[in-house]
Parts: structure tokens; C-alpha cells; sequence
């Protein structure tokens, strides 16, 4: 039994992609990642939504949508917050644009679609029944959310809204939402810090909720998502097989990293951690 995961405001809690084949979506992520899938509760009513399980915990939400539309598929990602209506209030006072909301997802919640000053869409997720993401940090899950810009303006904008603090750590800038450690200590992961001092992670990682990177080559400032997976090329070579395409590689000091496109145009990245040795 594993204990409900939750997520205080201001946490990156949710993620899902919005797909015009919905089946193929699920032949895809499913074969990259074991998940299984049942009918949920989405934030569009007219619209089939499913949610993926990885070992019988809520992993991800996967949608239906109108090829019409014209828009690329995106994974996107939903920062909890206590109340959609408030949170929405300060998007606005804060430079950002709410695009629609809140939307009922039934019983599971309520979603707030906005745009932070740079462009970068998000979503606000008030939880109902549905907390967020149960798998997380281990292979076939989500590991990280990165917000990509280029814009110097961004840290103010989320900081205002939801009280986030930037660490530039010389290899990148971590994302902390201040007091995340105690609660995970206090819930789901009573052992975060004894095991993030096995292996040596930077001073306050364990407030850790997203990193801040700029984006690709000629591309708008976007929310990007990462999912663990145990080995990179593995994970890279099963994507190709099932139809997807494999961007770009990298190493870094902490991540063997590959950033795929899905059959459908979706993008991600698989990440295999690899901490340095101490």
C-alpha cells in the first residue's frame, strides 16, 4: 500500500497531453512505459480522457482532441492551488492571462487555463478526488517539470503568484517551493532527506518542484516535462520502435537525458539518473 501522495499550493501536481488519436496515444505511452489506462473524469466534459496507471497508481492523463483545432499536442503541466478562482486573480495581477476557467473535471477537480507574461501556457488544478500524479521519481513516471525561457522576467511572475524561489546552482537554476521537504518528510516520503544525502543533491533540494532552462533553438518559452526511465538508450530505441523520434541526447553530470516526439508530435524527455560518484 502506498500512502496518498498530495501536493501543497504552489506544486506542480498533474500532467497530462491532449491527442487526436486517442488510442494510438495509449499504444504508444503504454509501450514505452507499461502503463494501463481507464476512463476518468477530465476537465472537458465533451471530451474521452483516461488516466494512465503505472503499477496501479495514477501516473497521467491522457485526452482526446480535435485534430481541427490545429494545435500540436503538449504535454502540459497543473500547479496545485487551494482555490482555481484566487490563484486565477493573482495570475492576472501578476502579468499572466487566464485563458479559460475554472473548468469542473467532475468530481476529480477544477482547472485554470493561463498563460505566464513570456507566453508559456500552464494550468491551475484545484483537487477534488484526484490529488495529482501518485507515481513519481522511478522508471516509467514523472520526474520534473521545466519551464523554459529565455525571458528574465519569469522567476518575479511565478514567485508573485505562487511563491517559488530560483537557485541558479552554476549548472542550472532549480525551482524550490519553500517548505515542499517538510510535507513530503511529513507524508508520502518520510525518508526524502536521509536518501537525497546519499547522494550528495545541492543544498534545499528537497523543496525541489521544477528546474528553470532555456528552450530549444527557435522556439517560444513553454512548459516542458521529463519522465524517469532506467536506461536512456533502452527508452530511446522502444520510442523509435513504437513510431516516436528521438530529438536530441545528452549527459550531464546527474542525467543520461533523450528528448523524444511522439507519433503525434507530442514532446518529452526520458531522463536515467546517474549521480556522480562521491
Amino acid at each position: 500500500m502506498h500512502e496518498t501522495r498530495t501536493y501543497p499550493e504552489g506544486v506542480p501536481s498533474w500532467i497530462d497531453i491532449e491527442q487526436p488519436d486517442l488510442p494510438a496515444a495509449m499504444a504508444f505511452y503504454g509501450g514505452l512505459f507499461g502503463w494501463s489506462f481507464e476512463s476518468a473524469e477530465g476537465p472537458h466534459g465533451d471530451s474521452a480522457y483516461v488516466v494512465a496507471r503505472h503499477d496501479g497508481r495514477e501516473a497521467a492523463g491522457l485526452a482526446a482532441h480535435d485534430a481541427s483545432l490545429g494545435a500540436s499536442p503538449t504535454w502540459n503541466t497543473y500547479i496545485a492551488v487551494t482555490d482555481a478562482e484566487a490563484a486565477a486573480r493573482r495570475v492576472v495581477e501578476a502579468g499572466g492571462t487566464v485563458r479559460m476557467g475554472p473548468i469542473e473535471a467532475g468530481r476529480a477537480g477544477r482547472t485554470v487555463l493561463a498563460i505566464d507574461p513570456a507566453g508559456a501556457a500552464f494550468r491551475l488544478w484545484e483537487a477534488g478526488t484526484r490529488p495529482g500524479v501518485q507515481a513519481v521519481n522511478e522508471p516509467g513516471a514523472w520526474n520534473f517539470a521545466y519551464l523554459q525561457t529565455t525571458d528574465a522576467a519569469e522567476p518575479a511572475f511565478y514567485s508573485r503568484v505562487f511563491g517559488w524561489e530560483f537557485a541558479d546552482l552554476g549548472f542550472s537554476t532549480l525551482v524550490r517551493a519553500p517548505g515542499y521537504g517538510d510535507h513530503l518528510a511529513a507524508t508520502a516520503d518520510p525518508h526524502i532527506r536521509e536518501r537525497q544525502a546519499g547522494v550528495a543533491t545541492p543544498q534545499g533540494f528537497e523543496d525541489a518542484i521544477a528546474w528553470l532552462a532555456p528552450p530549444p533553438a527557435d522556439e517560444p518559452s513553454q512548459w516542458h516535462i521529463s519522465f524517469t526511465v532506467a536506461d536512456r538508450d533502452d527508452a530511446a530505441a522502444t520510442a523509435e520502435r513504437l513510431g516516436g523520434r528521438v530529438l536530441s541526447s545528452i549527459d550531464t553530470d546527474w542525467t543520461r537525458d533523450a528528448v523524444i516526439r511522439d507519433p503525434q508530435g507530442g514532446r518529452f524527455t526520458a531522463s536515467q539518473f546517474v549521480p556522480p560518484a562521491r
